[in-house]
């Protein structure tokens, strides 16, 4: 029972602390990202450990696992769109009165 305790114990630590970054650390573009794909790891650690326990299919969780790659590479493609246009990833660099 202590052992399945502390399976879940490390995967919503990881989940605050991805959180927790991802809401103090709003400086760069890059930083956010990191963090949004560090809290897409820890959900998919906490799904693929209740799958397992429970006994079902692994299909659902790889389903899980292709949206998060292409949320990520969606974010790439954006940062690297943002690069382009603005010269870096600064959140204050940014103005929401140009086009």
């Amino acid at each position: 029972m202590l052992v399945l305790l502390f399976q879940y114990t490390i995967p919503v630590v990881m989940l605050l602390c991805g959180v927790g970054s991802f809401v103090s650390v709003r400086k760069h573009l890059l930083s956010s990202l990191l963090s949004l794909e560090f809290i897409m790891l820890s959900v998919f650690w906490v799904m693929s450990l209740s799958i397992v326990t429970l006994g079902g299919d692994n299909f659902f969780v790889l389903f899980f696992l292709t949206l998060a790659a292409c949320e990520g590479a969606l974010g790439l493609a954006l940062l690297v769109s943002v690069v382009r246009s603005h010269g870096n990833d600064n959140f204050n660099s940014f103005s929401a009165l140009q086009c």
